[in-house]
C-alpha cells in the first residue's frame, strides 16, 4: 500500500498563489493518500477560505517568523510517513508525488530527495528580462545538490523517521535549507537529485524583489565569515569576482536549454550584469558595516 505523504507548505500573505499551488496538488496522479498542511506565518488575513476549498488540506499557524519554523510546525502537525515540502507560490507537476513515493519506498536507504525547479513563464516564446534571467540562474537544484549537498526547501522530500534524525529546520537568521542539508550530510544521508520531481516557481515581478532576496543571502553568508580576518579578505576577493563574472557567463546563457532565442539570451545577460553589480555593492557594504542587516522578512 502506498505510503501516506504529508505536503507541508509555509504561507505568508500569498492567498492567490496558494490557491494555484493547492489546485496543482489536487491534480496529482499519485495512487496513494496524501494530506496537505498549510502553515500560516503571520498573514494579515488567514487563508481560511482558500484552504477550505480543498478537502485534504488544513490550516495551521506558527507565530515564530520564518519559513523554517513554519515548516517545523507543519511536520509536527502532520501524520505522513513521507514529508514533502514546497512553497505557497509554487505549483507542482502532476507526477510530483508519484516521483517522490517511488524513490522513498526503502526505509533503510538514508535517502533525501530534491527535484527540479523551473520558472513558470507567461509566454515561452517571449520571455521577460527577469524570466530569462531566472530560467538560467535561479533554482539550480542539480548544482546545489551535487556540488553543495543541499536541496532548496521549495522541492524537498524525506521520510519522517529520517527528518527526525536530522532535526528541525533552523530559524530566520540562517539559510535553513543549506543548514539542514549540511546536517543531513554530516549524519550520512544521501541527497539525490530527481529530475522527474518538478516544481514550477514564478519569476519575480521586479528587480527590487530579487535584490531583497540577495540582501537576505548576503546577510546569511556574511554571518558565517565576519569573525575571521582571512575569511573577510576572501569575501572581498569574492565580491570582486562576482562583479566581473557576467563576462564569463555567456557560455552558460548560450547553452541553456531553457532559452530559445537570441532575444531571451541577451535579456538574460543584461539582467545578470545588473544583478551582480548590485550584489558586489551590497557585499562590500556589509563588510564595511553599512549594508542591510535585516533578515526578518522572509518572503515579502
Amino acid at each position: 500500500m502506498p505510503a501516506l505523504i504529508s505536503v507541508v507548505i509555509p504561507h505568508l500573505d500569498q492567498a492567490s498563489p496558494l490557491a494555484r499551488c493547492l489546485a496543482s496538488l489536487a491534480r496529482q496522479n499519485y495512487s496513494g493518500k496524501f494530506e496537505i498542511v498549510v502553515v500560516d506565518n503571520g498573514s494579515g488575513e488567514l487563508p481560511r477560505k482558500t484552504v477550505a476549498r480543498f478537502p485534504n488540506a488544513r490550516l495551521e499557524q506558527e507565530a515564530t517568523p520564518g519559513p523554517g519554523p513554519a515548516r517545523n510546525r507543519g511536520v509536527a502537525c502532520s501524520r505522513g510517513e513521507i514529508l514533502a515540502f514546497t512553497d505557497a507560490d509554487c505549483t507542482v507537476d502532476e507526477g510530483w508525488l508519484a516521483a517522490i513515493a517511488a524513490r522513498l519506498q526503502d526505509p533503510q536507504a538514508k535517502r533525501i530527495l530534491g527535484g527540479d525547479v523551473r520558472i513558470a513563464v507567461e509566454d515561452p516564446k517571449r520571455l521577460t528580462e527577469l524570466e530569462a534571467y531566472e530560467s538560467v540562474f535561479q533554482y539550480r537544484q542539480e548544482e546545489y545538490i551535487r556540488k553543495f549537498r543541499f536541496s532548496g526547501t521549495g522541492n524537498l522530500a524525506v521520510r519522517r523517521a529520517d527528518f527526525d534524525i536530522v532535526g528541525p529546520f533552523g530559524g530566520i537568521d540562517i539559510s535553513e535549507d543549506r543548514d539542514w542539508g549540511r546536517r543531513a550530510n554530516a549524519l550520512g544521508f544521501r541527497i539525490d537529485y530527481v529530475p522527474e520531481m518538478i516544481v514550477y516557481h514564478p519569476a519575480r515581478s521586479s528587480f527590487t524583489e530579487l535584490y531583497r532576496k540577495w540582501d537576505r543571502h548576503i546577510h546569511h553568508d556574511f554571518s558565517e565569515v565576519r569573525k575571521s580576518r582571512l575569511a573577510r579578505l576572501r569575501w572581498m576577493f569574492y565580491a570582486t569576482g562576482v562583479f566581473v563574472s557576467p563576462a564569463i557567463e555567456s557560455r552558460r546563457i548560450y547553452s541553456s536549454p531553457r532559452l530559445f532565442s537570441w532575444r531571451s539570451r541577451l535579456l538574460a545577460w543584461s539582467a545578470v550584469t545588473r544583478i551582480r553589480a548590485y550584489r558586489t555593492k551590497q557585499m562590500l557594504k556589509v563588510m564595511a558595516g553599512t549594508g542591510n542587516k535585516r533578515s526578518d522578512l522572509w518572503n515579502r
